[in-house]
């Protein structure tokens, strides 16, 4: 497949992905359609050689393929990313009146360059739980139209914006404007009559919600030749994308592959949903034991393993060359890059880096290596949280990218097709 098609496809799968949990759904619609079954994690489970199956818990996701060789002697082959981007969150009870006006209160989530944000189309996408009997049931709803808007303070009254840059305070200035109200009005019974509509469902039965703002212009390819490419929540729903696109792509392996695709990664990972709860653990065990694995197997497999923690990575930006480590410039389109930080901010070590570009040279794409500047602070992932979990050996890898966490970020065409050929080349090493 062309590169312009890879990103055109990553493209379409951001777009239909607003949030976690849509980025989940639009997931599961491409592994349905490849005849992956999906499995509860309440239910018991009966697994056969070569099959091909996911679990969802929350924004979060596993899909496994089963390998031709026994799991003891050949293990497991595991791409990790993450669903959440950095943004805007509505507060449990968000709408606000005043001066004629409805607003809505929101939380900052995870570190957004929050800037960006300002005077942008702004939609608003998640889930909301309702009532049914005596239960409860969740949908996602998403207003695929401009709904709320960041104004931004005039130049006139902000005089040094241009050389102080743009600031907010996250408690007074990060509203959200929604809309006009007349005198009297109610902005909490408009705020959820408008979401309950959206929902398909009485406003009385709306029990709670997980919405978040998020930037409605669509993604592009841009540049003298479209060599690049323009969208939100390329951190990290390009990793996400590329990882599925080459576990699908991926036909009759020996070793049993799995793809985990994380929640709450911006925010430390540490929740029932992150790579720093049980998910991974329990997948991998399940897996263990539906292949009858004993507890010295179970340590053959693992030893046999091999962790990719696909997240993005920092390209070089000629404007700001001061920002980056000598020797350690990675440019867009380059190849993927691989991360290091030798105090484990990245999972990457000599061996298992040596080890993906192998992975990289199998595939026929060029492979980068980065270290961030030893005087600033170096950001981390999911890497090194699996690779103290599962005790398998890890590298930290990503496309190069500019910008980011801000709202509109921008990726190399060649990079990701380059990205889903090393990982397919992963998972059948």
């Amino acid at each position: 497949m062309r590169p312009e098609s890879r990103a055109l496809e990553l493209i379409d799968f951001i777009d239909e992905s607003p949030s976690p949990w849509h980025a989940v759904a639009s997931a599961e619609a491409r592994l349905l359609a490849q005849g992956y079954t999906r499995l509860e994690e309440g239910d018991r489970w009966k697994l056969e050689a070569g099959g091909r199956h996911y679990v969802v818990r929350g924004a979060s996701m596993v899909a496994f393929m089963l390998g031709r060789a026994p799991l003891a002697d050949a293990g497991f082959r595991i791409i990790g990313a993450h669903t959440d981007s950095p943004g805007l969150r509505l507060k449990p009870k968000p709408a606000l009146a005043g001066e004629g006006i409805m607003r809505l209160a929101v939380e900052v989530y995870g570190g957004p360059i929050l800037a960006t944000f300002a005077d942008r189309d702004l939609g608003l996408a998640g889930r909301i739980v309702l009532r049914s009997g005596s239960n409860h049931v969740t949908r996602l709803v998403r207003f695929d139209r401009p709904l709320l808007r960041l104004p931004n303070l005039a130049i006139h009254m902000n005089r040094e914006v241009n050389e102080q840059g743009l600031k907010f305070n996250k408690q007074t200035e990060l509203v959200l404007t929604l809309g006009l109200l007349k005198e009297g009005g109610d902005a909490a019974a408009r705020f959820q009559r408008l979401i309950s509509d959206a929902a398909g469902a009485d406003a009385a039965d709306i029990l709670s919600f997980d919405l978040a703002a998020y930037d409605m212009q669509k993604g592009c390819l841009w540049g003298a030749e479209e060599e690049f490419i323009a969208d939100g929540q390329l951190d990290n729903l390009a990793s996400t994308h590329a990882a599925l696109s080459a576990l699908i792509g991926t036909g009759e392996p020996d070793a049993t592959c799995v793809a985990a695709f994380f929640d709450h990664e911006e925010v430390g990972s540490e929740s029932a949903t992150g790579a720093g709860g049980s998910f991974i653990v329990d997948m991998l065990s399940r897996i263990g034991f539906h292949a009858g694995l004993d507890d010295e197997d179970k340590r053959r497999a693992i030893s046999k393993s091999f962790f990719i923690s696909a997240d993005m990575a920092h390209a070089y930006n000629p404007n700001y060359p001061s920002a980056y480590e000598p020797g350690h410039k990675v440019m867009v389109n380059g190849g993927p890059v691989i991360k290091t930080n030798v105090n484990q901010r990245y999972a990457s070590d000599a061996e298992s880096a040596a080890r993906f570009m192998r992975c990289c040279e199998t595939a026929g794409v060029p492979f980068q290596q980065y270290a961030h500047r030893s005087d600033l602070g170096c950001g981390s992932t999911i890497g090194p949280t699996v690779a103290a979990q599962l005790g398998i050996p890890s590298v930290d890898v990503g496309s190069p990218m500019w910008a980011m966490h801000s709202a509109r970020e921008s990726a190399g065409v060649l990079d990701h097709a380059y990205m889903i050929a090393a990982l397919k080349a992963a998972f059948g090493s």
